[in-house]
C-alpha cells in the first residue's frame, strides 16, 4: 500500500488534556505537511487552529469525551458549539451505559439529534469497544447505520483498550455500506495501518503514524 494512501486516511490527533496551542499548531503543521485526512483536537482549540489552517486542513473534534455520560443536550450545544468555531467533523461518545442497559432505541435517538445538529458535517460514533461484548458491538453497528451516521469508531484511546483487527473485521461485516469504520487508540506501526484499511477501515485515529513517516525521513 502506498504511503500517502496511509497518511491520507490518518486523522492526526492529539487529545492529551495538557496539550498546549504550540502542541496542536505543531499537529497541524505536520497534518498540512504529509496531507492527512484531519486534524482530531480538543474542542478549545478549534477556533484558532481554523483560524490557522484555513481550508489547508479538515477540523475534527471531539463531544461527549471520553467518558460519553452527558445529556443529549449537551452534546447538542457542543456539537452546534464547535461547529460555529470551524470544525468539519464530529467524533461523539455513545453513552455507553445505556447500551449496557439495552436502551439502544435511546441511544440511537440521541445519535440522530447530534447527526442533525451536524448537519452536512461528518459524524464519528464512538463506541468504546473494550467496554463492549459481541453483542453489543453488533447491535450497536445496526444503531449507528440506523441513526444514518457517517462513522463507526472503534475506541477513544482513554479506556482499557484501543482498537483491534477484530473489531474493524466485525464492524465490516455488520455495519452496511452506508457507514464507514474509523480504527482508533493503539495503532503503533505503519504494518498495523495497512491492516486495519485492509481489513475495512477508511480512517485512522492515530498521532503515531505521521510521526513514524518523520523519523523515517520520507
Amino acid at each position: 500500500m502506498e504511503l500517502q494512501t496511509i497518511l491520507s486516511a490518518v486523522d492526526h490527533t492529539l487529545l492529551d488534556p495538557a496539550a498546549t496551542w504550540q502542541e496542536i499548531r505543531a499537529l497541524c503543521d505536520d497534518a498540512m505537511h504529509y496531507h492527512t485526512a484531519s486534524v482530531c483536537i480538543p474542542a478549545r482549540y478549534v477556533k484558532p487552529a481554523k483560524a490557522y489552517v484555513g481550508e489547508k486542513m479538515r477540523i475534527c473534534t471531539v463531544i461527549g469525551f471520553p467518558n460519553g455520560y452527558s445529556t443529549t443536550a449537551a452534546k447538542i450545544f457542543e456539537t452546534q458549539d464547535a461547529l460555529s468555531n470551524g470544525a468539519d467533523e464530529i467524533d461523539m461518545v455513545i453513552p455507553i451505559g445505556e447500551v449496557k442497559d439495552g436502551l439502544y432505541g435511546d441511544v440511537r435517538r440521541e445519535i440522530e439529534a447530534v447527526k442533525a445538529a451536524c448537519g452536512s458535517h461528518l459524524l464519528k460514533v464512538i463506541v468504546e469497544t473494550c467496554l463492549l461484548t459481541a453483542e453489543e458491538k453488533i447491535r450497536m453497528c445496526e444503531v449507528v447505520a440506523q441513526a444514518r451516521a457517517d462513522f463507526i469508531k472503534t475506541s477513544t484511546g482513554f479506556s482499557t483498550g484501543g482498537a483491534t483487527f477484530e473489531d474493524v473485521k466485525l464492524f465490516k461485516e455488520h455495519v452496511g455500506p452506508a457507514v464507514r469504520i474509523k480504527a482508533a487508540g493503539g495503532i503503533h506501526s505503519l504494518e498495523d495501518a495497512e491492516k486495519f484499511l485492509a481489513l475495512g477501515a477508511s480512517r485512522l485515529g492515530t498521532s503515531r503514524i505521521v510521526n513514524l513517516v518523520k523519523a523515517l525521513g520520507k
